[in-house]
């Protein structure tokens, strides 16, 4: 049995790597790998031919949930931002707090955090804020060479933030654990490092850019102000809080329908006219790669389930010695990612998850952890997703490594304690509410 559950991890293996080989995307090289597993499969039916289209069905709808926030999120930050609400809040922050830089620096940090927490993508949070942040920080006088890692890291630790993880979802999924109690575990550590970061990496080494040159360079729409900006947030974390206060008497009415509710408050009192059907069907071309990501992974989980590899990897991951294994994971986990993109998680996280919680470690500050280091990952080849968007929306014409290398600190400060999470999760479970 070992033996052909191995010929079929190899088949995925050979068949991703040709397909990189070749050049094709990353959703169509994991979807390619998933059919050649199965067809691998099918030789012994590990599944029978005939139950194929039914795993490839049934697991496409895996994630369909975290689809549903991911779409509805990324629509209520499209809607913020059509109507005028980033640029204005962009530009009162360095027009109110310019003589206090560093309080100016920390609520940028918060700007570029918003999107990716809400959405679960750190690449949303660069397309939306990342070039009036990227200007800016310019005209905070931040070293132009360093912008890109900056938004490199707090793009990476906006994505792992709360209320929206991809990775936890995915990882509380496939290990059926409920997606609660993430908000301390993960919101006190990337607030920490993504005030370290702009400590380190945003010290005033670069040439200041006079303030009237930056604000001519963000526009405004008319009429916008903070209170236009700020309601559907206090609308949506209304909801989010309400059900929590009010367990009894308020329903539960899940992360998508409250973001549609938002962007329901959004669009209503947006000062500009939106075409929201327009904005709909941009929102949806915008993140085809990355739903379609969600799609393909649900399949691939479903077939190394039925084939055995999923348990091929799980015994691996129990026959490693635990110190050994707590050395490689910074290694592991990143590379994963650059490769995979959210397919590591299911892949390696899950029996990660499973291993490290049998032997008492605190399974939620686990998950939490191994989502922090994740998005080091999409600044690794092959994707690099959230390495190239940030060299795009900074404008910056040097070489990719000479500007991500950059980020070296804020990386080991991650890495660390994304372990000493992991090590002392038990101790840390005071955190977990919910």
């Amino acid at each position: 049995m070992i033996y052909q559950t191995i010929i079929i991890s190899a088949v995925l293996v050979i068949a991703y790597t040709l397909a990189q080989w070749r050049k094709l995307s990353v959703e169509i090289s994991l979807f390619l790998a998933t059919l050649a597993g199965a067809l691998a499969g099918a030789i012994f039916t590990t599944p029978p031919l005939a139950e194929i289209p039914r795993h490839l069905v049934e697991g496409s709808f895996t994630y369909l949930d975290v689809i549903l926030v991911f779409f509805t999120a990324t629509l209520f930050i499209t809607i913020i931002q059509e109507s005028g609400g980033i640029n204005f809040a962009v530009r009162q922050t360095v027009v109110g707090f310019a003589r206090f830089r560093f309080l100016a620096l920390f609520l940028l940090m918060i700007i570029v955090l918003i999107p990716g927490a809400l959405t679960g993508a750190g690449s949303v949070s660069l397309l939306v804020v990342g070039a009036p942040v990227a200007l800016a920080l310019k005209g905070l006088g931040v070293d132009e060479n360093k912008i890109p890692a900056i938004l490199f890291i707090l793009a990476g630790l906006a994505a792992a933030a709360p209320p929206v993880n991809i990775w936890a979802m995915i990882l509380c999924a496939g290990t059926a654990i409920p997606y609660v109690g993430f908000e301390l575990p993960l919101g006190i550590p990337v607030l920490l490092l993504g005030t370290a970061t702009i400590l380190i990496l945003g010290r005033q080494k670069g040439k200041k850019t006079e303030l009237n040159e930056f604000l001519s360079k963000i526009e405004i729409v008319p009429g916008m102000n903070w209170w236009r900006l700020l309601l559907p947030f206090v609308v949506f974390f209304g909801l989010v809080i309400a059900y929590r206060l009010w367990p009894f008497s308020f329903p539960i009415l899940g992360l998508p329908l409250e973001f549609i509710i938002a962007s329901l408050a959004a669009y209503l009192i947006s000062p500009v006219k939106i075409n929201l059907i327009k904005v709909a069907s941009s929102t949806v071309s915008k993140l085809l790669p990355l739903l379609s990501i969600m799609v393909i992974v649900g399949m691939l989980q479903q077939i190394m389930a039925a084939s055995g590899v999923k348990g091929l990897i799980s015994y691996s991951v129990l026959i490693i010695p635990i110190g050994l294994l707590f050395c490689l994971l910074p290694i592991i986990i990143p590379f994963s990612e650059g490769i995979l993109t959210y397919g590591g998680a299911a892949i390696i996280g899950i029996p990660l998850v499973w291993y490290l919680n049998s032997l008492g470690y605190h399974a939620t500050i686990i998950i939490a952890a191994l989502s922090l280091l994740w998005p080091l990952g999409d600044g690794l080849p092959p994707t690099a997703l959230i390495g190239r968007l940030s060299l795009i929306v900074s404008d910056y014409e040097g070489s990719y490594w000479s500007s991500i290398k950059k980020a070296w600190l804020p990386w080991l400060m991650i890495t660390v304690v994304a372990i000493l999470m992991v090590i002392f999760s038990s101790r840390l479970s005071f955190l977990v509410i919910g």
